[in-house]
């Protein structure tokens, strides 16, 4: 089946299949998150990607192979509401942005800095700092060396603009900034973008925009 990156909660997840990685992406709970089940396909491991609400929902994913760890994107609560569930029954590490960390109730383990890897099995995730939407955002860049690279950007870049920074210019700039240099300037237009809710994109999809979203301040 053809990827299309199209969920809606209630219904199946949607899987994206790598050379070395599988995507599962599944809708949850009241405000439609997406939550991505990441697969290592020669080891086996798997990283789940925002622990957003029904879990439900998200250990029938995981499956009988359970997970080894747990990315939070950011603090908002809408991206956490399952994780203490989700790591309870997994007993799986908890990842999240150094600066968000405090605002997530559940520990923990590992808080990221810019730059810094995250391992599913043999695959590498690199993490970049966004600050804006909040102080912590990541996202998480998979630079496939069988394809153009992916990356998982939380509430930092969706289809049609960056994410909400609430009519505050300087975090809206901050926001901007930051993903045009870390995200835009150094990847391909062929990036795979998955968002935080609703449906994917491309870099290249978005890239003519940007000077439209500078323009308007949102």
């Amino acid at each position: 089946m053809t990827y299309s990156g199209v969920v809606k909660v209630g219904g199946a997840a949607d899987v994206h299949e790598l050379t070395d990685l599988m995507v599962s992406k599944v809708a949850v709970g009241p405000m439609d998150n997406n939550a991505y089940l990441l697969r290592c396909r020669a080891t086996g491991e798997q990283l789940l990607i925002d622990a957003a609400a029904e879990p439900e929902t998200l250990l029938r994913l995981i499956g009988d192979d359970s997970i080894a760890s747990v990315v939070t994107t950011h603090r908002h609560a809408d991206h956490w509401q399952a994780l203490a569930e989700v790591v309870r029954a997994t007993g799986a590490r908890t990842y999240a942005g150094r600066y968000d960390a405090e605002g997530i109730p559940v520990p923990t383990d590992v808080p990221v800095e810019d730059g810094d890897t995250i391992t599913v099995g043999r695959v590498e995730l690199t993490a970049r700092h966004l600050v804006g939407h909040t102080p912590g955002s990541i996202a998480l860049v998979y630079d496939d060396p069988h394809g153009h690279p992916h990356v998982f950007t939380g509430d930092c870049l969706f289809p049609g603009g960056v994410g909400n920074t609430r009519k505050d210019a300087e975090a809206f700039a901050s926001l901007i900034d930051g993903v045009e240099k870390k995200l835009f300037d150094v990847l391909p237009d062929e990036t795979w973008v998955y968002p935080g809710h609703g449906k994917d994109t491309t870099l290249g999809e978005e890239r003519p925009h940007l000077p439209q979203w500078r323009e308007r301040g949102w």
